[in-house]
């Protein structure tokens, strides 16, 4: 599979357990963390260093936009991190 393949592949994964998250008691339970690199374009959930609002990320992984996912998810997904990269 190739690295976009698996990008795009997490990047579903993720965006389908952060819904579940939402749908589940709220997207900011204590039991989700913030993980940076898997959203979609216009798919964050929140500011990036370049952007203040949610939705906002210009391109698939950018490495300052965050998605909120249930706790120990994000090592899993490729392209995730618990910190924002350059």
């Amino acid at each position: 599979m190739s690295t976009l393949a698996r990008t795009a592949t997490a990047t579903l994964f993720a965006a389908t357990v952060a819904a579940a998250g939402l749908v589940a008691g709220g997207a900011h339970a204590a039991e989700n963390e913030k993980c940076f690199g898997v959203a979609k374009a216009g798919q964050n959930d929140c500011q990036t260093a370049n952007s203040s609002c949610a939705g906002t990320s210009t391109v698939d992984g950018q490495k300052d936009a965050w998605l909120f996912v249930p706790a120990g998810t994000c090592a899993k997904l490729a392209g995730g991190s618990a910190t924002p990269g350059e």
